[in-house]
């Protein structure tokens, strides 16, 4: 059984920093892309950074970076978003999500974690 488990989320002032930690179970950890996705109430999920398997290349979306930062653990199965320099905009319900690198029909996602930023 998949399981991604989040912690971390809270509430920072403007400027202020956050970690996100996201735990997997159930996978074989360097077989999985590892992403955080961000949502706000009446928009779609969008990505923030993912990870790949085995390398722990990042990508990140435009609006964070030199902000934000992806790392995987792979002794612990755990991928972090370390998030800087926080904004306002930035609140938002966080989920982690797995996808396995070559059959993208494997897709899991965490339970959600809010952050919210306030000016």
């Amino acid at each position: 059984q998949v399981q991604l488990v989040e912690s971390g989320g809270g509430l920072v002032q403007s400027g202020g920093s956050l970690r996100l930690s996201c735990e997997a179970s159930g996978v074989t950890f360097n077989f999985y892309a590892m992403s955080w996705y961000r949502q706000v109430p009446g928009k779609e999920r969008e990505l923030v950074a993912r990870a790949t398997g085995s390398e722990g290349k990042a990508t990140y979306a435009d609006s964070v970076k030199g902000r934000f930062t992806i790392s995987r653990d792979y002794a612990n199965n755990t991928v972090h978003l370390q998030m800087n320099s926080l904004k306002p905009e930035d609140t938002a319900v966080y989920y982690c999500n797995a996808r396995e690198r070559i059959n993208y029909a494997m897709l899991y996602w965490g339970q959600g974690t809010q952050v919210t930023v306030s000016s």
